[in-house]
């Protein structure tokens, strides 16, 4: 053993690692991504690593590996499980063979993701086991129990880190080289009686499920991070205690260093639930405080489990209000949950001077991306005509503010091109849009573009290609041509996809190029059909900026029609007057383009 300082996402891909791991696959999203990358890094030769184009391939990839003998594991944030759903859900009726985790992490806040989702729920829905760490440490030493037990009970398991545990550093403990299990795959032996799902096999393998949950639940009672902290002296004598999990536990055992420990119940397994222990936990308290995140998962339990053993403890937290519904906690705000609980003073801080403001700063487009092109462009040559303009998940979402303000709908990745067609089956007079990004295309959105061929829809799809998964940390895909591993390979390309599918009308254009962009758009409006476009620039961030613009103060009239249309962040205004930004400005050219006067031109050269 030795010790290493490493965000959490790389213990766990260490930890995964260690464990033997065969397989890995997933879909980028934060705060996951770091695991596959950090595998994918430091992966032995024979272990095998893959961005799959969505969480539902990942997690059937994931599935014939484990039933193959496989050590695997699949990877995602808690919205990609909504697209894996329809596989897990049958997967835990049929089992697996190899060790499969499946590691979900959770964004409460939310921090970067358009819900907020309790994984736990998906354990108990699915009936799947669940492990919930509270810290980097932990996390590395959970996945790999969680192997052991998926390959002990023949189950999936969910390991569900949250956003600070994901992406929080600490100093931790991990194995030598040396001390790796090498896992071997037996290989696949087929049995058509365990491995092809029928409604027979399904109601066989559902009791003996339910009798395995149980017998997990009162094995997790003895799980040794299933803990129980005893009172110390000052409390001893108290008859309230505080149940917690996950993050939430290193907050609330932060706090009670310094007022002091009360009976406090640690759940690392939230399903099946550590019931036996937990009885011993609620016997003689009067009062509990359940303290987690996102949802009321361990409050509910212990209140059913007062219910069913006659107890009576009152439980409070999220139900009762004495806790937020949503948002992440933080250590404030659980070290105020405790004290009004513990009816402590709470601890006053150190006057400090009033901090300066901090200037706003909203999310916008990165100077020079082509995607403010590519916007500008359908505005323009839309002006003045009814239009709805269907947005998607990526970088592309903030096109929504102004002055751009392009994005009428965003729900979920794929979803807009369906939206659009819904709109228009309503109003055949408005010229629907559908904007995907590239990577999102492939994730998700080419049924969409069946659906619409096939049911015959009048719409325009637009994809905006920027060679890469830019919002999650330009991970590959499809249209790159390389894998995570490093691989070449065969780019897909998306106009032949498309035109495979039956789209007959597709162009591709550089959305740089603002005059062909408006051209090009105003062209597609006036047909009929699935028409396609794909605005093809690469994104800034992977492509290195030759040189930057400037604006000649002898032509520029000041109508600021460079600012007010396009709200690059590197044009600004300094007393009044418009100026470019050269640290910011990658030469694009757009605003040149837009300019009435010709005021903007090229300056300084990027070294």
């Amino acid at each position: 053993m030795h010790k290493e300082f490493l965000m959490g996402n790389a213990a766990i891909a260490l930890g995964a690692v260690a464990a033997g791991v065969n397989v890995v696959a997933g879909y980028p999203g934060t705060p996951s991504t770091e695991v596959l990358e950090t595998i994918a890094k430091h992966r032995p030769d024979d272990v095998y690593v893959e961005w799959s184009v969505n969480e539902k391939a990942a997690m059937e990839l994931a599935a014939g590996a484990s039933y193959a003998g496989a050590r695997s594991m699949v990877t995602m944030k808690q919205v990609g499980l909504n697209v894996a759903s329809d596989p897990l859900m049958s997967l835990e009726y049929v089992g697996i063979k190899g060790g499969m985790v499946i590691l979900v992490a959770d964004d409460p806040g939310p921090i970067s993701s358009q819900t907020e989702q309790d994984t736990r729920h998906f354990s108990r829905f699915s009936k799947l086991p669940c492990f919930d760490p509270s810290s980097a440490q932990e996390a590395y030493e959970m996945i790999q129990e969680a192997f052991e037990y998926s390959e002990k009970y023949g189950t999936p398991v969910f390991l569900r880190p949250t956003t600070r545990v994901c992406h929080g550093y600490a100093s931790i403990m991990v194995k030598d080289e040396t001390e790796y299990t090498h896992h071997q795959p037996e290989g696949f032996i087929k049995d058509s009686k365990r491995w092809v799902i029928f409604p027979r096999l399904s109601f066989m393998n559902h009791k003996k499920i339910e009798a395995r949950n149980q017998e997990l639940s009162d094995i997790f009672s003895s799980y040794e991070k299933n803990t129980i902290h005893p009172s110390c002296d000052a409390f001893k004598n108290s008859k309230k205690g505080i149940a917690t999990g996950g993050i939430s536990y290193t907050y609330t055992m932060e706090t009670l260093k310094k007022t002091g420990m009360v009976k406090t119940l640690k759940i690392a397994t939230p399903h099946p639930f550590p019931e036996k222990l937990a009885v011993d936990f609620l016997s003689g308290l009067d009062e509990v405080l359940c303290l987690e995140e996102l949802d009321p998962v361990i409050e509910r339990e212990l209140i059913y489990i007062c219910g069913k053993y006659h107890l009576p403890t009152r439980i409070s937290g999220k139900l009762s209000g004495h806790t937020a519904c949503a948002g992440e906690n933080t250590r404030d705000t659980i070290t105020t949950y405790i004290n009004t609980f513990l009816g402590l003073t709470s601890h006053v801080t150190t006057d400090f001077p009033e901090p300066p403001a901090l200037p706003v700063r909203p999310p916008v487009l990165c100077a020079g991306c082509p995607h403010r092109a590519s916007f500008y462009a359908v505005k323009k040559a839309m002006k003045g005509k009814k239009t709805v303009f269907c947005g998607d998940i990526g970088c592309y979402t903030l096109g929504n503010a102004l002055p751009l303000d392009m994005v009428d709908t965003c729900l979920c990745m794929g979803a807009g091109l369906n939206i659009a067609q819904g709109i228009e089956k309503v109003e055949p007079d408005t010229t629907c849009f559908a904007f995907v990004g590239d990577s999102t295309f492939f994730a998700s959105a080419i049924t969409g573009v069946v659906n619409a061929v096939y049911n015959q829809a009048n719409m325009i799809l637009i994809v905006l290609d920027n060679s890469t998964t830019a919002m999650t940390g330009h991970q590959p895909h499809p249209g790159t041509g390389r894998t995570v591993m490093g691989e070449i390979v065969q780019k897909i390309n998306i106009e032949q996809v498309l035109r495979g599918i039956g789209v007959t009308d597709v162009k591709t254009v550089n959305p740089l190029d603002l005059n062909s962009s408006v051209a090009c758009v105003r062209e597609m409006a006036d047909k009929t059909g699935v028409k396609a476009i794909i605005f093809k620039s690469p994104c800034i961030a992977i492509t290195k900026p030759e040189f930057s613009l400037h604006i000649d103060a002898e032509k520029c009239i000041g109508c600021k029609k460079c600012i007010r249309e396009l709200g690059c962040p590197a044009i600004v205004l300094d007393n009044g007057n418009v100026c470019i930004d050269d640290t910011m400005c990658t030469g694009c050219g757009l605003c040149s383009q837009v300019c009435p006067a010709a005021a903007i031109i090229g300056g300084k050269k990027h070294e």
